[in-house]
């Protein structure tokens, strides 16, 4: 099932994409929901992202060629750090090139969304707390991160948090092949097998830490090929079985 959230006039709604239309939901898919009979085409329907996560909690170096990129060791325990609800945006919406920045990087990731809240998951039970699976650009000022400790300054800006196209609940996350491509070029590519830590380990990592609500979303890292956007460049994320997210890089107004 692919789940998309969607702005049909002023209001925002759940739906399902059915052959190319939304068939809309009542409820939502953290809780008690039904399909209704309901069909629009997804032209005819705004596309926004497909959660709104309290947090965003991104794994650092879970590939292993990004490690060897960015010559950094293989972490021995998942790297974390939260980038704000406020970094989201939603498929065609634009990435803003910050003022203070003059290196902005994508970075394509497979992303999870918590369906129910986790605290203290064992990873055998993990599976119970996904909703499922969507592509995220990881967006980072690049000549920001080494001016402090941690890298909240370079990866938490407004629009920094692309999120979509929507959630795929039926899908193995173990073998995807996830590329980015910037400009219609290929500059990142690999498959979900080389992740250091997976999905399920990383729910039950997490959880250990801090309470994920339902909604918030799991970043898994983003695999080498890192590299430079420019305004007015389009960049998209392909994740195998889930879609395209695509966004623009405009100036700060």
């Amino acid at each position: 099932m692919k789940i998309v959230r969607y702005q049909d006039g002023p209001a925002v709604k759940w739906g399902v994409i059915e052959e190319g239309g939304v068939r809309e939901m009542e409820g939502d898919p953290y809780g008690q929901f039904h399909l209704t009979a309901k069909i629009k085409g997804i032209d005819g329907v705004k596309v926004l992202a497909p959660c709104a996560p309290s947090k965003i909690v991104a794994i650092g170096l879970n590939y292993r060629d990004h490690a060897e990129e960015v010559k950094l060791e293989i972490p021995k325990e998942p790297v974390f750090f939260i980038k704000p609800s406020t970094s989201v945006i939603g498929p065609g919406e634009p990435i803003v090139f910050p003022r203070m920045s003059r290196r902005v990087d994508y970075e394509g990731e497979l992303a999870l969304v918590i369906k129910k809240t986790a605290k203290s998951v064992p990873e055998e039970r993990a599976g119970d707390y996904i909703l499922g699976y969507t592509c995220l650009n990881d967006v980072t000022a690049r000549d920001l991160q080494p001016k402090s400790g941690q890298w909240t300054l370079s990866k938490g800006f407004d629009t920094f948090a692309p999120i979509g196209p929507w959630i795929v609940t039926d899908l193995d996350p173990s073998h995807l092949e996830i590329s980015t491509f910037l400009n219609g070029e290929r500059r990142q590519h690999s498959n979900t097998r080389n992740l250091i830590f997976g999905c399920k380990a990383l729910v039950s990592y997490v959880s250990q830490v801090m309470t994920l609500l339902p909604g918030d979303v799991i970043a898994t890292g983003t695999s080498s090929g890192i590299g430079k956007m420019a305004i007015g460049d389009r960049v998209d994320v392909v994740i195998e079985g889930i879609g395209t997210l695509t966004n623009t890089v405009v100036a700060e107004e």
